[in-house]
């Protein structure tokens, strides 16, 4: 492969022009589709295989042009202190908002609440509920304006009014996230490089392969069905990869420079040599971020490839773009070592055999560190699995489930009416659980549907249990049932698996079929979904990539300490992520508004980003640590020689990744700002202590063993050659044939 590599870095270097007019054509062509597509609206979320997904494909046939999938709102009136909303006054202004609110033309219905007897016990609060015929994030900009105007005017007209539901759903703003994390990556790349041309090559080719990816997964949204979300996590995870892969070859060309090379050939060997590890690395994101589909969630999975094509783009502009554009730069870009004269710089300075920038006499703090690392190997592992074992005690207490109007932010009208609605109505008010009654195989459709809200009744936890509603055949019903406690709680969640197993015995007894469903419902399904699926996705996941690693390194050890690393690192990500989200610990510092549950998907979602990206580190740290070990360095010196070629870059990939996926944080969207949160310290745990701490600790234990390898495992494997030993042998060649030119 590093033989390929570098005639590719090569060409590329030669063939400038081309290879750069190929990727701006690209660019363009992508920018056309996505600026000429129709915009992208919310994916439909499906759970296939699950009772509440079940219910609702049920109800779709059963109650036709009833848009089961449509937006909904809950235009929420509080009357004045000391009034009620019965007296004549607030009575007419509210019927005066619902005639308003049904001439819209996307409206399917909007129920009174004076005829849906929907006005609170005490009679201060009432609320109308509004059907629309599409889902919430893709009603127009009138319809929502229409929304907000009406209750404006019931504002107006004296009543406290707040709207919640998915009508007023907004896909979530990154854009000043994503220019947060590339201001700090700028600063990053300028101390790391001393150059501002070397600094920006790495941003420029990133923001262009996010450019193609984000442009044409917003072409191809409506048609895919692709949700707003999906270029969000896209642009989050190839910002992150693209910077670290042309930084690393970057890198790795200034050091090929500083050994006297000419910039072909140092093209060439860094393609070759730093490529290749971006290629395997790049493969192990995707293998994390495909495998997703695993849980057959088609909203996980489309998210998962999205990304995983965004990551493929940035390895081939790495081995391409970045290549041509280190021809364009010249001796812009200095060999390692060698400072620009803006930063201080000496034109000329002494450097060490490594490139990396070290003076001889002086090692670099990554030789430094290394050093200390390999003399006390036991107290330096034992130190970092404590302290990430430390972090990890808090996702012991780890609850699961999906935002809701809930967990937004207190200034948000979505919140307030959620807040109203609990006030007036009860908290399992704001999580109706909705019971499908299937009775068309049944003698009697009417009697089982009383029997199923008979004993609905009497179990714990339920509130109210509405009359049954018919569908025209008189075959299906639905009921409404109202829980004591809020959407999130555990007892509603015990709740919904009662009314389950109550069916069981109801359909022995009737042969109706009970389901529940309902948007509760629909995210009790989903997490257990998706914690069933975490085993099986894990295994896929860690042991394709652990067969890859077995090809990269060659050895049998060192993937199996990459892969428990992992673990370590992801666990105590998420202990931070439930610390901070769940219990609350620095709330105000991330401007977490509202503690509840981790999001559903976070522990599947971090296992499959953070494990690609753990991996990146892994295989450019440790490759160096090979290619030094092959060429005849001891164990532990190679320990050191890896970290005096890859520290400093993996540090500054580490902290870019960290800035960008820091950004997310202050997104309004709590989704969002989690996985943000979430990422970012992941990545922090596992390059600074797993990585940069652990790894050195445990190959320093381990010392040969670490690079064994089963002679007939050896013979059956090929040859990938990251090290680039190929490269070495035909210029040891190639220098052998001019010495014997020369004698004769």
């Amino acid at each position: 492969m590093a033989t390929f590599l570098y005639k590719l870095g090569r060409l590329a270097f030669r063939r400038r022009h081309f290879v750069a007019l190929i990727w701006v054509a690209l660019l363009a062509l992508a920018g056309v589709g996505a600026a000429s597509a129709p915009s992208a609206g919310s994916s439909s979320f499906s759970i296939p295989g699950t009772e509440a997904q079940k219910a609702f494909d049920l109800l779709d046939q059963r109650f036709p042009g009833g848009s089961a999938d449509g937006g909904t709102a809950r235009v929420v009136f509080k009357a004045p202190d000391g009034e009620k909303m019965t007296d004549a006054a607030n009575k007419a202004t509210v019927e005066k908002t619902v005639k308003e609110l049904s001439d819209g033309s996307e409206v399917v219905s909007v129920a009174d609440p004076f005829k849906a007897h929907a006005v609170s016990k005490d009679g201060t609060t009432a609320y109308a509920s509004v059907r629309y015929e599409v889902p919430g994030m893709e009603l127009t900009d009138a319809s929502r304006d229409a929304l907000e105007d009406a209750g404006q005017q019931a504002r107006d007209a004296g009543l406290t009014v707040e709207i919640g539901g998915d009508a007023l759903q907004a896909a979530p703003e990154g854009a000043a996230s994503e220019v947060i994390g590339l201001a700090v990556a700028a600063v990053v790349l300028v101390i790391t490089f001393g150059s501002l041309v070397a600094a920006g090559l790495p941003l420029l080719t990133a923001i262009v392969g996010v450019g193609i990816g984000v442009s044409a997964i917003t072409a191809l949204a409506n048609a895919l069905d692709l949700g707003s979300t999906t270029s969000t996590l896209a642009a989050m995870i190839g910002l992150a990869v693209g910077i670290d892969y042309a930084l690393f070859i970057v890198s790795r060309y200034r050091a090929e420079l500083a050994e006297g090379r000419d910039r072909e050939e140092a093209v060439g060997r860094a393609t070759g040599t730093a490529g290749s590890a971006v290629v395997f690395a790049g493969l192990t994101v995707v293998i994390a971020l495909a495998g997703l589909a695993v849980v057959n969630v088609p909203m996980l999975t489309k998210m998962g490839l999205a990304a995983a094509g965004t990551v493929v783009i940035a390895v081939l502009i790495a081995l391409t773009m970045v290549p041509a554009l280190l021809g364009y730069a010249g001796r812009k870009v200095r060999p390692a070592g060698e400072k620009s004269r803006r930063f201080g710089g000496r034109k000329k300075a002494a450097v060490d055999e490594s490139g990396t920038g070290a003076t001889s006499g002086r090692p670099n703090m990554g030789t430094r560190w290394a050093s200390f690392v390999v003399r006390r190997p036991l107290a330096v592992l034992l130190l970092g699995v404590l302290g990430l074992g430390a972090a990890a005690l808090p996702a012991t207490s780890l609850e699961l489930g999906l935002p809701d109007d809930g967990s937004q932010p207190t200034s948000t009208t979505q919140r307030r009416a959620y807040d109203m609605l609990s006030e007036g109505f009860g908290p399992g008010f704001n999580g109706p659980l909705v019971v499908v009654v299937d009775a068309k195989t049944s003698d009697a459709p009417k009697a089982a549907v009383t029997k199923v809200s008979d004993e609905i009744k009497d179990l714990k936890d339920v509130v109210t249990v509405t009359p049954a509603t018919f569908n025209k055949s008189g075959d299906t019903a639905t009921i409404t049932v109202i829980p004591d406690s809020k959407p999130s709680s555990v007892s509603t969640e015990d709740l919904v698996h009662s009314i389950r197993d109550a069916g069981t015995g109801i359909t022995a007894d009737t042969d109706a079929k009970v389901l529940v469903t309902g948007t509760t419902a629909m995210n009790i399904d989903f997490s257990q979904k998706l914690n069933d699926a975490l085993v099986p996705y894990l295994i896929l996941v860690v042991g394709l990539a652990f067969l890859l690693l077995i090809l990269v390194f060659r050895s049998i050890l060192v993937p199996l300490k990459a892969a428990l690393g992992f673990l370590l690192s992801v666990l105590a990500a998420l202990g931070a992520v439930v610390a901070v989200f769940q219990w609350g610990w620095l709330a105000d510092l991330f401007g977490v508004q509202e503690t509840g549950p981790v999001m559903s998907m976070m522990p599947i979602f971090m296992v499959g980003v953070v494990f690609g990206l753990a991996m990146d580190y892994e295989v450019f740290l440790v490759t160096r640590m090979r290619e030094a070990y092959v060429h005849g360095e001891r164990p532990t010196q190679a320990v050191v020689t890896g970290f005096r070629h890859s520290a400093r870059v993996v540090t500054a990939a580490a902290i870019i990744m960290i800035a960008v996926f820091s950004g997310f944080i202050g997104a309004g969207e709590s989704m969002v700002k989690m996985i943000g949160f979430g990422l970012a310290i992941a990545v922090l745990f596992d390059a600074f202590v797993v990585r940069m701490a652990i790894v050195p600790a445990v190959l320093a234990l381990l010392g040969k063993k670490a690079w064994w390898l089963p002679k007939w495992l050896d013979r059956v494997l090929p040859n990938v050659d990251v090290e680039g030993e190929a490269l070495r042998t035909e210029a040891e060649a190639d220098r052998d044939g001019e010495r014997e030119l020369v004698r004769v």
